[in-house]
């Protein structure tokens, strides 16, 4: 069994232990997927920074405490480093330490620190099989900023429940990154408690200088980002420019709710959009 002992130098937050019935309502309606508009403005919010995204999730941005879910593509279903470059951009702007469990190999950490999450904030476990108890140890000693946890095959939706249980009660915010040998696999679309569920998939960047495409040179990463579901929410898709040092990625195109990859619809560019 994983010990927390390393946290014990960490400050807890205590969970009051008596609670109005307004605030037990008003967690009944969010767990039934209804967002009344005066709640959902108090509740803290995860911006991503980018009003066109935060404007389409329910309460305007990712809700502290709570899970959410995260998806590669293609060979990337394996590895998940686009999910994690992301996971690493939102965790940092969360303040105090993020404890970040593998089942195998620990990630870049330079390449964390590249997404706007400094490595000294990090708490690394690698926990085997172990992943999913730990996340919930560490949701439930409620002194860190987020837990990561990178879940190979299946998320029943029992074990999610109890992720986001734990996450709600404690305040601490979950990421699960889900990781499947299967590219693509259907099984990362089954039903689970997340409250919102992301898939990033990489697409052609552009040429580092626009008005001077033959000359040679990376640019930022670009991905299409999709939120495939939203408790109280539509599903959605972004073209975006990966996160940078300042955790920052910015909107170059949106597409409408309605359109699916495979019908192929051009992107529109958003009022918002911020060309590389």
């Amino acid at each position: 069994m994983f010990s927390l002992n390393r946290l014990s130098t960490i400050r807890v937050i205590n969970v009051p232990e008596l609670v109005s019935i307004g605030a037990l309502r008003a967690q009944i309606a969010r767990l039934e997927g209804h967002w009344p508009a005066a709640s959902a403005e108090r509740e803290p919010r995860l911006t991503f920074g980018q009003p066109d995204i935060d404007e389409a999730i329910p309460g305007h941005g990712l809700m502290v405490g709570a899970l959410h879910e995260f998806i590669g593509a293609g060979a990337d279903t394996e590895f998940g480093a686009f999910p994690a470059q992301l996971i690493a951009a939102l965790a940092g702007r969360l303040p105090g330490p993020v404890l970040w469990i593998v089942d195998r190999t620990l990630p870049f950490a330079a390449g964390l620190a590249g997404c706007g999450l400094c490595p000294d904030r990090i708490i690394f476990a690698q926990a085997g099989k172990a992943v999913l108890g730990v996340m919930e140890d560490g949701l439930r000693h409620g002194g860190l900023a987020a837990v990561v946890g990178e879940v190979s095959g299946r998320f029943s939706l029992t074990t999610s429940r109890r992720l986001q249980l734990a996450a709600e009660g404690a305040g601490v915010t979950a990421f699960a990154l889900r990781r499947s040998q299967i590219h693509d696999d259907p099984a990362l679309r089954e039903p689970s408690a997340a409250l919102t569920r992301w898939r990033i998939v990489a697409t052609l960047s552009p040429p580092p200088i626009p008005s001077a495409p033959e000359v040679p040179g990376l640019s930022r990463p670009r991905w299409r980002l999709e939120l495939q579901r939203a408790r109280g929410g539509l599903p959605r898709t972004w073209l975006v420019d990966a996160p940078g040092h300042d955790g920052q990625l910015d909107v170059v195109a949106q597409r409408s709710a309605a359109a699916s990859p495979q019908q192929h619809q051009p992107f529109h560019t958003s009022r918002h959009a911020q060309v590389a």
